[in-house]
């Protein structure tokens, strides 16, 4: 897929997922390109004034919603969250996700576990028959980086950090190249169970609810 297809892909879907909104909500939303597109859709379709305000997952999604004027909340402070939307850095037909290339993978699996509803935005190139294609975000406690990697090792992944990314928690990413995830959610329950490891960026434990696909033909729901 080319660069203007994937562009194409992403504000159809982001559109679509306008669809779900609700006047007088609060709205949880995720982080990166496509959420970046719902995020302006907010402003030009008239939703910034309609919404009570929105929980972000990430300090990069908060700054651009702040300025829009839609408010900001803590989740502690939001009894209920009724609709998540983000996107995916990798996704299957059976909802479930790889996500973390932005590296806000802790916050975005906090809200998507609070959330009664999660819907995932992406263009037609992220979605997989098999997830590990792309690597898989592993967000660890600084001082344990170098344990955590060696035990990712032992999971036949290659463990890479990403050096200079530092999280809006202050930790570290590693990242899991050369996976073929065959067994999505036993992979996530093995991995969060590394000493040192914060979350890992396999959302199977709580998929998606709904996933919506944009392309050059249009969209589907998943």
């Amino acid at each position: 897929m080319n660069s203007d297809s994937a562009a194409l892909g992403k504000q159809l879907a982001a559109r679509a997922a306008l669809d779900y909104l609700r006047e007088d909500t609060i709205l949880g939303v995720g982080t990166g390109s496509t959420v970046n597109a719902l995020i302006d859709l907010l402003d030009s379709e008239g939703w910034v004034s309609r919404l009570r305000g929105a929980v972000s997952s990430s300090e990069a999604s908060s700054e651009r919603l702040r300025g829009l004027g839609v408010p900001v909340l803590d989740l502690n402070e939001v009894a209920d969250l009724s609709l998540y939307i983000d996107g995916a850095d990798e996704a299957t037909r059976s909802r479930i996700l790889i996500k973390g290339g932005g590296a806000a993978l802790t916050r975005e699996k906090i809200i998507a576990a609070a959330a009664a509803r999660f819907v995932c935005i992406v263009d037609d190139s992220k979605v997989v028959t098999t997830l590990g294609r792309f690597p898989l975000p592993v967000e660890v406690i600084p001082m344990a980086r170098r344990y955590v990697m060696r035990q990712l090792a032992t999971h036949g992944g290659r463990p890479v950090w990403r050096q200079g990314c530092v999280t809006d928690n202050g930790n570290h990413i590693v990242d899991v190249h050369d996976l073929s995830i065959s067994d999505p959610l036993g992979t996530e329950s093995r991995f969060n169970q590394i000493a040192g490891v914060v979350t890992v960026g396999l959302f199977a434990a709580r998929p998606a609810d709904l996933m919506i696909i944009g392309s050059g033909q249009g969209i589907e729901v998943v």
